[in-house]
């Protein structure tokens, strides 16, 4: 398949361009809203779908077609199909744009099935689009390809051109403080309970670390639209987004990378080990201390590079597994986090679907080992995760993938928003501190709400 793509320069930003179709069927936002000289360089938005793929409990959907499959297998099937070749330095120029929920798990591990899932949405949607709009954060410029499936190419890249043409700076209004009531799925006696719950399970040695979540819900009558965009200004984070499906929404603003494939190299960035932003510069300076120097947060990270390497090597090559960071400092606008980058190279034959699957869920929203974990996690969590804790982003008709950990995210569906909080246990963990820290992790969401 032949591929068109078009620079224009521009002034808007990822945001302010996606703001111009966000009325369109099936638009989508791949939004790096922070750190464009490292991980957030690129955004990207998906216009004119010509084909969606969904799949729940085993049954695919694809267009019209419904029918029995292996969610990653189908996905390959449709990457293969419209394969293209990428000659420029541009990590994402045409493919698919959706999620993968947590839940979409137990089509990679046989899991009970305990929690209460209380919403109805599909564990896999991915949208295939006729055009992706390119941005470039770091040089200020736009690229809008075309494969030329629903349009000829230049047409549609010149109808495109011309919506943009017309667009303007959006202005940012001042968020206001927490006013809305948020129920969860935990009380705080019965959080602190479950903590210690996990703590016997790691005694007893199932387990070393488990990441246990509570989720929050609240009524809305706010846009989605306007969630996003209040949380963009005072939440940005270099793998946000913006889904907005047919009947439910997806906003988000991860920190988080699960997994990147880039001409074949892997690389996963798990997050472990939070503190809370200070008042002041003097405190904000004695929390980093703090967190740069905690034993237990540097052991909580170290068990999951330890498991996100044993993913990565079932499917890339001997020896081509390695650290590049183990302990790096991150800022947001709530918290600090500490980070990790474990990079590899695929095996010869390993599609990046099947990378997906092998290391799907992430370790680091899991715990290790990773499918004990997962039962305790389903025995434990009185809701199902839902979306929380997979992965969104884009899978490229070139083979490159960009997928994060969704986590800081809010569902909305049905006049109603959700959203999950979590940290992992271990041993040392302090059952009020872990629940404050889920406190911490919230505080943007229910800002925003």
């Amino acid at each position: 398949m032949k591929l068109l793509i078009e620079k224009f320069n521009t002034k808007l930003d990822g945001f302010e361009i996606y703001s111009l179709f966000k009325e369109d069927l099936n638009t989508m936002l791949l939004d790096s809203a922070r750190d464009a000289e490292t991980l957030g360089r690129y955004s990207f938005i998906g216009v004119n779908c010509f084909l969606t793929f969904k799949s729940k409990d085993g049954i695919c959907y694809k267009g019209e077609e419904v029918y029995a499959g292996d969610t990653f297998e189908e996905l390959n099937k449709i990457i293969k199909e419209y394969a293209i070749e990428n000659n420029t330095e541009l990590p994402f120029v045409a493919g698919g744009m959706g999620y993968f929920s947590y839940d979409l798990a137990r089509e990679v591990e046989e899991l009970p099935n305990i929690a209460n899932q209380d919403i109805d949405i599909p564990h896999c949607i991915y949208n295939f689009y006729d055009n992706v709009i390119i941005l470039d954060n770091l040089e200020s410029s736009v690229y809008i390809s075309a494969l030329g499936i629903l349009k000829p190419p230049k047409d549609s890249i010149l109808d495109i051109a011309e919506r943009i043409q017309k667009g303007h700076k959006i202005v940012y209004e001042k968020v206001g403080s927490i006013v809305n009531k948020f129920t969860s799925g935990f009380e705080k006696k019965d959080y602190i309970n479950t903590v210690s719950k996990v703590r016997a399970y790691i005694k007893s040695g199932d387990i070393y670390i488990t990441n246990l979540t509570q989720r929050f819900s609240c009524n809305t009558r706010k846009s989605a639209y306007k969630i996003y965009k209040d949380l963009r200004h005072i939440n940005p984070a270099p793998f946000a987004a913006f889904m907005n499906f047919e009947d439910f929404n997806i906003i988000c603003s991860s920190p988080e990378r699960f997994l990147s494939i880039k001409n074949r190299r892997v690389e996963t960035r798990p997050i472990k080990g939070t503190m809370p932003r200070g008042i002041d510069e003097s405190e904000d300076l004695k929390n980093k201390n703090i967190l740069i120097n905690s034993e237990k947060d540097k052991a909580e990270l170290l068990m999951v590079v330890d498991l996100e390497r044993n993913d990565l090597s079932k499917v890339c090559k001997p020896s081509s597994v390695k650290v590049t960071e183990l302990f790096k400092l991150e800022e947001y606008s709530t918290v600090f986090h500490l980070v990790s980058t474990v990079v590899g190279e695929l095996k010869d034959g390993i599609s990046p679907l099947k990378c997906i699957k092998a290391c799907f869920p992430g370790g680091s929203i899991t715990g290790t080992p990773k499918i004990r974990s997962m039962e305790i996690i389903e025995e434990l969590e009185p809701v199902g995760r839902n979306v929380y804790t997979g992965a969104l982003g884009y899978l490229g008709f070139d083979g490159n993938v960009d997928l994060n950990i969704i986590i800081r995210t809010i569902l909305i569906k049905d006049n109603k928003a959700y959203f999950g909080v979590g940290g992992g246990i271990t041993w040392d963990s302090n059952e009020e501190c872990e629940y404050d820290e889920t406190l911490d992790k919230a505080k943007a969401l229910m800002r925003v709400l």
